[in-house]
């Protein structure tokens, strides 16, 4: 008998609050004024996770201009560079490095006025340079990294605390109903939301830009080795 009583409770329970939640009004509007409500009240979670979307935002686009510019080279660059150090236009090679404005052909332009050093040294100084130029491409990639672990950890904090409040709410009240449990489960269920939607968005964007940045690095590694085979053929 018990059993069924409480059975019957617990249906009884849920019709009504399908009922109240029904009489709110079809439109909505009653849910979605709750949702913005809870939005503002939990801006000590949501404002972090705002301005770590910004962020994140700024350093994607800034990068991708980066590296897409360090990705453009002249058409026939590497053949004019054979051409001119087979002729011994040393500075006409220069030159051609200084009006590219590429981490190639910076690496280059350093090899090129180390022409007439011992071998060894013109590659010492194309590979710090290299080193110089990568180290430049993966500026604030850590940063996006960072966010992309940082954001679902902090959405997950606003998701504790939201627990908390519905217990609070358990707490304070002797008898309660669905209605009571309400704020702290979308306080607890919209900052889960927004946390993993930065850190999933920033883990993407990090992940794209890496892959950017090795498909320079092995542009570079092609051209210093080709660079190297360019200066060895005199010698031949």
């Amino acid at each position: 008998m018990n059993l069924l009583f409480y059975l019957q409770g617990g249906v009884q329970l849920a019709s009504d609050a399908t009922a109240d939640s029904l009489a709110m009004g079809a439109d909505g509007s009653t849910t979605d004024q709750s949702i913005i409500e809870v939005m503002i009240d939990s801006w000590y979670i949501n404002g972090p996770l705002l301005i770590l979307s910004v962020l994140a935002v700024y350093i994607f686009f800034e990068r991708v201009m980066a590296i897409g510019k360090a990705l453009k080279e002249e058409s026939n660059f590497m053949s004019k560079i054979k051409d001119y150090v087979h002729e011994g236009k040393i500075d006409s090679a220069r030159n051609l490095c200084g009006t590219s404005d590429t981490p190639i052909a910076r690496m280059l332009e350093k090899g090129l006025s180390r022409i007439g050093k011992p071998m060894e040294d013109i590659k010492a100084s194309i590979e710090n340079i290299g080193k110089l130029e990568i180290y430049n491409l993966e500026k604030n990639l850590s940063t996006l990294a960072t966010i992309s672990g940082a954001a679902p950890m902090i959405g997950f904090l606003g998701t504790v605390i939201g627990m908390v409040m519905v217990f609070a709410a358990i707490v304070e009240k002797a008898s309660f109903e669905i209605a009571d449990l309400s704020s702290g489960m979308l306080f607890a269920m919209l900052t889960t939301i927004v946390g993993l939607v930065v850190g999933i968005l920033a883990y993407m964007a990090y992940n794209y830009l890496v892959a950017r940045v090795s498909k320079v690095i092995h542009k570079m590694e092609a051209s210093s080795i080709e660079f190297i085979d360019i200066l060895e053929q005199p010698s031949r």
